[in-house]
Order: structure tokens, then sequence, then C-alpha cells
């Protein structure tokens, strides 16, 4: 009997993208031998995750999902190749599964998720439970990212918009959680999938972003041929826009918008956090080009 050492799964593992234990399965079935343990994963259909690993995954879905338990609140990006797969139970199931281990095991990272036992099922991690996914499904599978709030910070509520496209979780300081403040928070939690703000208050915008919103609108002023001494003033003006822009607690808000985000909280409660996560937002998706596939298939014919 070959002695199966963590090093030579950990082989196996990056030569087939094969989750630890199907690895060491195969191994051990094949007396350590390297290569007839490539052909038992492949056979079993466990060595196709290696393949697809340098994919594009943009499309997926965002799920939310608040523990009935702890009160741990989740949002998290998972993505996958096609829309097709995305709207499968099956990848909804496993999306939600992501959701409920990050608020178990409070990962730090998607790394240190990836590595983590998973909370249900502690003989594999993570990252097996993505590479077993990856090869039955026939996709590339990712855990793009995550966001963890803690309930001892305030209330916790969430919003998914359009089956997945969007997901917001909010976090609110109040002194009494009412009929009226859940009626707020969810009509909070809607504004930022509509308006993607990207800070609370204007204390939180760094200055480096100001400072370079200045330098443009100063350029801009200068090029309308404003005069030097009251480009400074318009300046200011604008970056007020800016600030009513980008703020959550300055916009106006999407359901009466005479009026912003802090006049309708009215003082009942305060806005700790949120987090906005759009699919596929920064991912570059695949472009298939068909002339260029079939001139490159003729320039390895002539070579060959």
């Amino acid at each position: 009997m070959a002695n199966i050492t963590a090093a030579l799964v950990k082989e196996l593992r990056e030569r087939t993208g094969a989750g630890m234990m199907d690895c060491k399965k195969a191994l051990v079935e094949c007396d350590g031998d390297m290569d007839k343990a490539i052909d038992f994963l492949r056979e079993k259909g466990l060595a196709a995750a290696a393949k697809k690993a340098g994919r594009i995954a943009a499309e997926g879905m965002v799920d939310a999902y608040v523990c009935p338990k702890c009160g741990v609140g989740v949002t998290v990006e998972v993505n996958c190749e096609t829309d097709f797969v995305a709207n499968t139970d099956r990848f909804k199931a496993l999306c939600r599964d992501f959701a409920k281990h990050i608020a178990a095991a409070a990962p730090n990272s998607v790394e240190e998720m990836l590595a983590q036992p998973f909370y249900a099922d502690e003989s594999k991690t993570v990252n097996d439970m993505i590479g077993e996914a990856t090869a039955s499904i026939g996709e590339k599978i990712s855990v793009r990212r995550f966001a963890r709030f803690d309930p001892a910070d305030g209330m916790i509520d969430t919003y998914i918009h359009m089956g997945g496209r969007i997901g917001v979780m909010v976090q609110i300081a109040c002194d009494e959680v009412t009929d009226e403040v859940k009626a707020m928070s969810h009509d909070l939690t809607m504004h930022i999938a509509a308006a993607n703000p990207q800070f609370v208050r204007r204390e939180e915008v760094p200055t480096e972003n100001l400072e370079k919103e200045r330098e443009v609108l100063t350029q801009q002023a200068l090029n309308e041929g404003k005069p030097a001494k009251i480009v400074e003033r318009m300046v200011e003006g604008r970056i007020e826009k800016y600030y009513k822009e980008v703020c959550l607690l300055e916009q106006p808000f999407v359901k009466d918008p005479d009026i912003n985000v802090k006049k309708m909280l009215s003082g009942k409660c305060d806005v700790v956090r949120f987090v906005r996560f759009e699919r596929g937002e920064g991912i570059e998706k695949r472009k298939d080009d068909l002339a260029a596939d079939i001139a490159a298939e003729q320039a390895k014919m002539k070579k060959a």
C-alpha cells in the first residue's frame, strides 16, 4: 500500500482541478500512481474542472441571506458562464449554501473561505464543493466577493433585484424596530439598488476622490471660459452636487425626489453601512468571434 502524502494529493489536485477528497480517493484506488489517478478522475468526470479554469465567468447571481438563528447578514456574488446555468435550481442552491457557510464560518476573505471546511460537511472544503459543481454542471463557477454584517451593529435588511442581478444589504441603527422602521428599511434597500450610492455620508468620501473631482471640475470651468476669480466658487457648488450623487443620505429619495434619504428616515433610524453588488460588474465578458476562430483553425491546419 503506497504512502499517500499530502504533497501527492496537492500535486494531483493542481494537475486536475478536482477536489481534495476526490484526489486522495483516486490515489488510494490507484496505489499512489499519479498517471492512473489522473485517468481515474477523468473517467469519473472529476478532472473536467481544470479545463474550465481559464474561462470567463461573468454571469451568475447575487444572493442575500439573514440567518434566522444568529441574525448575521450575508450578501455574496457567485459567477458562472451562462445565464442558463445561473437560472437552474442547482446553481441557486449552491449560492445559498455559500451564503449560509459565510454566515456560520465568518471567513475574512474569499481565499480564506475556499480553504475552510464546508460548514455542513467538514469532510470537504468549500473549494472542493466548487470543483465538484464545476465538473458536474460543466461551467466554471467561482465565488467573487461577499459581505458579512454582524447583528450587534444594528438591524439588517436585504433586497434582491431582478432575480439576482443586484443584491443590497443595509444595516441601520434605531432605538426600536417598529413596523415603520421595517418599511423604511425596505424602501432604503430598493433606493440603494436603484440609485447606486458609493458612500453613506459625505464624511466617508476619501480625500483623494474629492481632490480628483475638484481637478476635473476646475478644468471644466476653465474650459468653459469662466473667469478664474469665480471658478473656485463654481467648483465648490459642483462638489455639493457631487455629494448628492454619491452619498446615500444626500441623494434624492427615489420614491419622492422632493426629499433626500436623510429626511425620509426622519430621525427614526440611522444608516450604519450598506453594500450593493451588481452581478458581473467590472468583469470582461467573453466575446465569441466566429471569423477569428475559423482563421485560427485554418492557420493551425496550414502549419500541420
